[in-house]
């Protein structure tokens, strides 16, 4: 199958170049900068090399050695990418007088060349760097200009490479996806034959291959993730497949049931666990909350693993891990820099095989996924929603009382959300990548109920809008919306007397506040 390699330097913005080549039904893989396949190289028809938060004259600066692909496959150079293939051929490139960051436009563009194909003169780009291109290499010329950068774009005269100093994969380079285009489509012959259709014939009929007749187990959160794997894995070998579907109490309110509900129509084999008990004995008196976690984490492995145990006969354990659960989980040191549930192995105990039908996908093509199996479009659109549930919601210990006031209240903020059709015509649930309410149970407010004082507990509201979690803004939600959502809560829900909106975003807050 044909694809880009994408070859990390260690920017930020490296899973959003793979979302961009992606979009454009194209395969990519993101590499380490130091791992392209040279000897698994046959279906790579181009390469691109992001950004890096180092400079080109950093004595630990990453580097690659460009013979294993310039001259085979077309090569195109993003900031740092750029600088390196510049820095390298014969170029110059020094420290820039200020950093160059931000907005800029295009004053010059050579529209005849096949990178810059129907852009528009003055086209909007991002720039983020500290270093800048002084002189290109002596086979290259100049391709496109801004009023501060002379060289922001070149191309070499001799050989397939191409480089630029901003960052067409970012919202606000208005023509970035067209360059991309470009360069996938129009200069490596992308045929454009990697869509939902495709993925979902080529992974059943690579199942059928792999599990045979075999068992298989499934680990259910109610996700869309596993959901969308268990549907795949349903259709390439049936009722072999059990999924296990645990309860750890801390789920929304009468979630289990209704996601028991929807497996059923979806005539999955799903055996549902209620082992809140456990989970809430375990928990009592924790407050720390990486401790909460851990403790979650041991209790769903005790619990998922003896109903496995029950199924003699399985060989396989499959998993719903999407393709930026494994990038993160290593960076490109290959030190651990993020422990995720889905990635880390597999108990030695249960002795099964892995199977990880979503491993090459994002989190956006499981959603095209989902509906090209025709999933009921509230499992697609199911925001994300963290393993330990509302443990990591609830600041302080954890009791079933806390737990019932949060979900009360989340209910309504969640319920509100999908039935607010904002202007656009668009509910303000499918417009926000993530919502939920947090309950500040470590904090007591005073408030005023008919003639009587109160002393309860704030509730704290969070919607982020986002494309892949690393980075996430607040929801700019609409005043109105946000003040009946407020007074449902305070009225209906015993225990809060306020409500507030976190408008943090990410960096430097996380999405959930534990």
């Amino acid at each position: 199958m044909q694809k880009i390699i994408i070859l990390d330097f260690g920017s930020q913005t490296t899973q959003l170049i793979g979302r961009r080549v992606r979009e454009l039904d194209t395969f990519c893989e993101i590499l380490p900068y130091n791992k392209y396949p040279k000897d698994d190289d046959a279906d790579v028809i181009g390469v691109i090399l992001s950004g890096s938060p180092y400079s080109v004259h950093d004595p630990e600066a990453f580097k690659v050695d460009l013979s294993q692909f310039v001259g085979k496959v077309p090569v195109l150079g993003i900031c740092y990418g750029a600088q390196f293939i510049s820095h390298t051929l014969g170029g110059k490139v020094e420290k820039a007088d200020s950093r160059e960051y931000g907005r800029a436009n295009l004053e010059t563009v050579d529209t005849t060349n096949p990178l810059f194909e129907g852009f528009d003169q003055h086209s909007q780009v991002w720039m983020s760097h500290g270093d800048t291109i002084t002189a290109i290499p002596s086979d290259f010329k100049v391709i496109g200009s801004t009023a501060d950068v002379t060289n922001a774009a070149f191309a070499s005269t001799k050989q397939p490479i191409w480089a630029v100093q901003f960052h067409p994969e970012v919202y606000h380079s208005l023509q970035g996806k067209q360059l991309l285009k470009n360069f996938v489509v129009n200069i490596c012959g992308s045929k454009q034959e990697w869509s939902a259709a495709s993925f979902v014939d080529t992974t059943v009929a690579e199942l059928k291959e792999q599990l045979g007749n075999d068992r298989v187990i499934l680990g259910l959160s109610g996700g869309v993730d596993s959901s969308v794997a268990a549907v795949l894995l349903n259709k390439a070998i049936g009722n072999r497949l059990t999924c296990i579907f645990v309860d750890h109490g801390m789920l929304r309110k009468n979630e289990f049931q209704q996601v028991m509900d929807d497996y059923k129509v979806l005539g999955l084999n799903v055996i549902g666990v209620d082992a809140s008990e456990k989970f809430f004995a375990d928990l009592a008196g924790v407050t720390e909350p990486e401790q909460k976690r851990k403790i979650i984490g041991r209790d769903f492995v005790e619990v998922f693993n003896a109903e496995a145990k029950k199924i003699t006969d399985a060989k396989w354990l499959a998993q719903g891990t999407i393709y930026p659960d494994r990038i993160e989980s290593l960076n490109i040191t290959g030190k651990v820099i993020k422990s995720h549930h889905n990635v880390g192995g597999l108990p030695k105990e249960m002795h099964l095989q892995l199977c990880e039908p979503l491993k090459w996908l994002f989190k956006d093509e499981v959603r095209r996924v989902g509906r090209q199996l025709e999933m009921p479009e509230h499992l697609i659109t199911r925001h994300p929603f963290p393993g330990p549930g509302l443990a990591v919601r609830i600041l302080g210990d954890i009791t079933r009382e806390k737990v019932r006031i949060l979900q009360d209240a989340d209910d309504i903020y969640i319920r509100g959300l999908r039935e607010y059709v904002d202007t656009d015509g668009e509910t303000l649930y499918n417009k926000v990548w993530q919502a939920g309410a947090i309950l500040l149970s470590t904090v007591r407010s005073v408030g005023v109920m008919g003639d009587e004082r109160t002393y309860e507990n704030p509730v704290a509201l969070r919607a982020v809008t986002s494309t892949d979690a690393m980075t996430a803004d607040w929801a700019h939600l609409p005043y109105d919306f946000l003040a009946k959502v407020s007074n449902e809560i305070i009225n209906k829900v015993r225990g809060v007397n306020r409500v507030c909106y976190d408008i943090s975003s990410k960096p430097p807050a996380t999405i959930e506040w534990e």
